[in-house]
């Protein structure tokens, strides 16, 4: 009989990168419209905040037309943390995603994120128990693991082996590698994505000493051109800031290039105007137009009008109303005069 652990996703061989204050439902949606094919990931939600909270439909909201989509979860009590995984698969996720990766003293100080490279055994151990739990809810839902190269001076590759060793012992098949290290003090959680050297080789490496894993790739990754060097060496890649800063620049053609699907996409304009459709939708239920329209900022990035996108953005927050702004960003999107649709690039699926 398949069980949870045992099932890896197409979708991560090109997936974006959870991002605190950046992956909300809005931009996910937003990634969505440009690709049908991306894993996506939530921001990371807090095992005690879902189980706990008092909203935790709001913490669980996404739209169907997200998928495939992953919840990443934070904490280290197993039993909370399976509890939490029920509840998202019960939500409809389809991918439980442990962050083994912040480095923030916040996170550390609540004993999850990347201190726990440290505890491989506590980290089997919710892994153990989110995965017993889905299987008694009969949820078929893979549980993966998102970490660092080390930490401090814990940054060997006997380290990393023996936390994946570790980990996936206790059933997780699925590794997305950070390839940098993370300093646990001195560093802010931004340093932590810059100062650390990034060692793409220790993700290659990995995947080469545990073949029978999933091994994808996150860390500098600044251009779709790349992605296809990286997966002759690992399962799959993922993107972070790259994507959210120029989303329709960076994900316009990976269909195309990453996943082998027909090279016909829509223009910037048809992709900007269904999202303004969806903020049509949105503002009346009480959905914050400001909450959304700051994923679009670098939506028109290097092409002609754009700053003139972004100057209407930045008005928007003053306009008479949500719909009066809106009406504002579809005329800066009609001056721009597009026509027809694009053919790009060749195929790099396997």
């Amino acid at each position: 009989m398949m069980t949870a652990q045992h099932i890896t996703s197409p979708s991560l061989r090109l997936s974006i990168a959870p991002m605190m204050d950046r992956t909300d439902r809005h931009f996910r949606y937003l990634v969505r419209l440009i690709s049908k094919h991306v894993q996506l990931y939530t921001e990371m939600v807090t095992a005690n905040a879902l189980v706990r909270g008092r909203d935790p439909a709001r913490l669980l909201a996404h739209d169907p037309l997200e998928h495939p989509v992953a919840l990443q979860l934070g904490g280290s009590d197993p039993l909370l943390m399976a509890q939490a995984a029920v509840m998202g698969a019960a939500a409809g996720y389809d991918e439980i995603n442990l962050n083994i990766g912040c480095p923030s003293d916040r996170v550390t100080t609540g004993r999850f994120g990347v201190c726990l490279m440290a505890e491989p055994n506590l980290v089997g151990d919710c892994i153990k128990a989110i995965q017993d739990a889905l299987s008694r809810q009969s949820r078929l839902v893979p549980v993966t693991v998102k970490t660092r190269i080390g930490i401090d001076h814990h940054d060997s590759d006997a380290f990393l082996d023996d936390f994946v060793g570790h980990v996936s012992a206790a059933g997780c098949k699925t590794f997305i590698i950070h390839a940098r290290k993370a300093w646990l003090t001195g560093l802010s959680p931004k340093e932590n994505r810059e100062i650390p050297p990034l060692r793409y080789e220790r993700a290659y490496k990995l995947k080469r000493d545990f073949p029978q894993l999933t091994i994808v790739l996150n860390g500098g990754v600044k251009k779709l051109s790349d992605v296809a060097d990286h997966l002759r060496y690992v399962d799959g890649v993922m993107i972070g800031r790259a994507a959210y800063e120029t989303p329709f620049a960076m994900l316009s053609n990976a269909d195309a290039q990453v996943f082998g699907q027909p090279r016909q996409i829509d223009i910037e304009a048809n992709v900007a105007s269904k999202y303004l459709d969806y903020l049509e939708h949105e503002t009346p239920v009480g959905t914050r137009l400001s909450l959304m329209t700051r994923h679009a900022v670098g939506f028109f990035a290097g092409r002609p009008g754009s700053r003139a996108w972004r100057q209407a953005l930045a008005q928007s927050s003053t306009a008479p109303s949500p719909h009066v702004a809106i009406q504002g960003l579809r005329t800066v999107i009609a001056k721009m005069n597009p026509s027809g649709t694009q053919i790009v690039g060749e195929s790099l699926a396997a």
